[in-house]
């Protein structure tokens, strides 16, 4: 595609005015023009791979609250921790992630080490992102497992089950340390590889990955209600873990074109612009 993009910047017959000036300005562009857009155009793989991340992140927040509904959310006798209020363990685990690591474990690295590259980061991301799926199922089957221990699998979703619902703290902090990873990687990956008239632009790509991996998830949840009996009214009656399973291995899936998209990518930024367009541009 490289090879055919290159014609954009070469020169024919009637490109250009006998006194030097471009006669056809919207057929013949600038070797930059045409390195922004290779640019532009190898990212998005990676960019497309952010989305089903978000999608998961989506679907945990989602369920951990029905979760929370049908687990013991008391802290003490009188005060029980509100169960919409669980995926505020995401944000704070990845609040105090980000202040370790640009305070701690990057210097250290820098010091002693090497410190983890953009690709790399984003990469931990997505490993840690996986984990707290398979955490999510892992939690959810043991719920199930206490139920049927007891005799209360019948029981309805708003009864508490003999099981501290502190046990969903565990997944939701891998994920928001994987978005510790993630998000300040794919950031700066973005605003240091985009052209520089996009730079802003940059910034709305990590948003619309945001907001669209959300309206994704709630795609996911009507998907799985709709084809499966694993989300009826009463979770305690369906297979909860399921989902999550199907998660993780979407999440693996996901990883696994990550890590494609970031080996390309990374050979297109090894071989530079093209010395054969330079050539032509240095000729005009």
């Amino acid at each position: 595609m490289h090879s055919f993009l290159n014609r954009a910047a070469l020169k024919v017959q009637g490109d250009m005015h006998p006194s030097g000036s471009v006669a056809k300005p919207w057929k013949l562009c600038t070797v930059k023009h045409v390195e922004d857009l290779k640019t532009i155009l190898s990212i998005a793989p990676l960019w497309s791979a952010s989305f089903l991340l978000s999608t998961s992140i989506g679907v945990q927040a989602s369920l951990s609250v029905l979760q929370a509904l049908a687990m013991d959310r008391h802290l003490v006798s009188h005060f029980a921790i509100p169960a919409g209020s669980f995926s505020v363990f995401t944000l704070l685990s990845s609040a105090m992630s980000l202040i370790l690591l640009d305070r701690l474990i990057y210097p250290f690295c820098m010091a002693h080490l090497r410190t983890p590259t953009l690709l790399q980061r984003l990469g931990i991301g997505h490993c840690l992102n996986c984990t707290g799926m398979v955490a999510s199922a892992l939690v959810e089957a043991r719920r199930r497992a206490v139920l049927k221990s007891h005799g209360l699998i019948s029981i309805p979703a708003n009864a508490a089950a003999p099981m501290s619902a502190l046990w969903l703290v565990l997944p939701l902090a891998l994920v928001g340390l994987g978005e510790a990873f993630h998000l300040p990687g794919q950031v700066g990956l973005y605003y240091q590889d985009f052209p520089m008239a996009l730079k802003n632009t940059a910034t709305a790509a990590v948003a619309a990955v945001i907001g669209l991996g959300f309206y994704l998830s709630t795609a996911v949840v009507d998907l799985v209600q709709r084809s499966t009996n694993w989300l009826p009214n009463n979770i305690n009656a369906g297979r909860l873990d399921n989902v999550y399973w199907m998660m993780s291995v979407v999440t693996l899936l996901n990883f696994g074109y990550f890590l494609i998209c970031a080996g390309l990518y990374g050979n297109q930024s090894k071989d530079g612009i093209d010395e054969s367009v330079i050539k032509e541009e240095s000729n005009k």
